[in-house]
């Protein structure tokens, strides 16, 4: 028997260290693939929206201002199309401050200065300090930056075009506008929901991952899930642009104008959900510090934590079928009493309110659970003071048992 067991002893190392590089590279494919997948889904109808603004702009601008080579307007429109992932309105008057910066600062110097590599570098820089000067944001940086490149090199050193230039652009942003409004607007729930798939899933199994860490005392792995919860912070950005978004679609885009209401519902959801996340991120990190100072956790907390992770998947589900989130309210409380039962139960000495199982990092913790219950039964549907009661009363019934 032993002779037998021999080779497969020394052949197991191998097999299983092959099969673990196998099995890493399969599910790294697999999230290749499906992030793929989920930028096409969610950025597609962005490269439709651009192509369809691109040629109205170049027709208009070719048919109707009788400018043979009408380059602004299509570029315009591409710039007012790619920012539909934020506010249009705003990003569309950002881009046209900045085209006439970019054609003032170089219809004021070409003439004077010819066209050359120093003198387009010149150009440039003073286009785009007059825009910081005006307190300009990207947009209005970049528009007035790229203007004064095409005048300083695609067109000659001639005075008084500012004005048909300045058409060519305006019409090419409201070619972009209206494509993106309405002709081809974006479908404000999908679009909302595809942003924050990202963000759900790792944040709950982020979350998952630090009440295990919590469980054995994983100072390293507490540290490892809290980045994660920092590193969501550009995703958070994206969401909230696409808020802003879905909600500009719904108020201008006539074909979503029946979206409203649903999409208010959604809105007031996400936007609590994302304020929980950051609740989530601070639990993490004070949690984290309660491990580097050796305070005790209660297995409580970390079991709180596993059924709070749960109820934003549960509270995801019913969102999106627009049910009833009484599941998720139940798994709510329900993690606010065990964290209460961390904390510790009141005591009938007045000098020591209660008996502080934990420490000054995971006192702090439980208020900031607290929050983020609270932030979630909003997210679930319910109004500020429904939610603030039933944690006060949640919190109460605990304490005195």
């Amino acid at each position: 028997m032993p002779a037998e067991e021999e080779p497969a002893a020394h052949l197991d190392p191998e097999s299983s260290g092959a099969s673990r590089t196998v099995a890493g590279l399969r599910e790294r494919v697999r999230h290749a693939l499906r992030t793929r997948a989920w930028r096409f889904r969610l950025f597609g109808l962005l490269a439709v929206q651009a192509g369809v603004a691109a040629s109205l702009a170049w027709f208009v601008g070719y048919q109707f201002l009788d400018n043979p080579a009408p380059v602004l307007a299509p570029t315009t429109a591409v710039g007012i199309v790619a920012a539909s992932m934020g506010s249009r309105l705003r990003r569309t008057v950002e881009l046209l401050v900045g085209v006439i910066l970019g054609l003032a600062v170089g219809d004021a110097l070409m003439p004077l200065f010819g066209i050359g590599a120093w003198q387009t570098g010149v150009v440039v820089v003073l286009a785009i300090i007059v825009a910081v000067l005006l307190k300009g944001g990207g947009s209005l940086l970049t528009q007035a930056g790229g203007t004064a490149v095409l005048i300083a090199t695609l067109e000659p050193p001639v005075r008084d075009l500012s004005v048909p230039r300045f058409v060519d652009a305006a019409v090419g942003g409201l070619v972009g506008l209206g494509v993106g409004l309405l002709l081809v607007p974006i479908h404000p729930q999908r679009t909302v929901r595809r942003l924050a798939e990202p963000i759900l899933d790792p944040a709950t199994a982020t979350m998952h991952d630090l009440a295990a860490a919590l469980r054995r005392r994983d100072l390293g792995e507490a540290q490892r899930c809290l980045d994660a919860l920092r590193d969501l912070n550009p995703r958070l950005n994206s969401l909230d642009d696409g808020l802003n978004a879905a909600q500009e679609v719904v108020r201008l885009a006539p074909l979503r104008w029946r979206d409203r209401a649903s999409l208010a519902f959604y809105t007031q959801a996400v936007r609590h959900l994302e304020r929980s996340l950051h609740g989530c991120r601070s639990i993490a990190r004070r949690l984290t510090k309660a491990l580097r100072d050796g305070e005790p956790i209660p297995e409580e907390f970390p079991a709180a934590i596993d059924l709070l992770a749960a109820s934003v998947q549960t509270l995801r589900c019913a969102i999106r079928a627009r049910d009833e989130p009484r599941e998720a309210r139940q798994q709510i409380l329900r993690a606010v009493e065990l964290v209460g039962r961390a904390q510790g139960a009141i005591v009938s000495d007045p000098t020591r309110p209660h008996t502080h199982r934990m420490g000054y990092s995971g006192m702090v913790a439980a208020g900031e659970f607290r929050m983020t219950a609270h932030d979630l039964l909003i997210a679930s549907g319910l109004d500020i003071d429904q939610a603030a009661a039933l944690v006060r009363r949640t919190v109460d019934r605990e304490e005195w048992n």
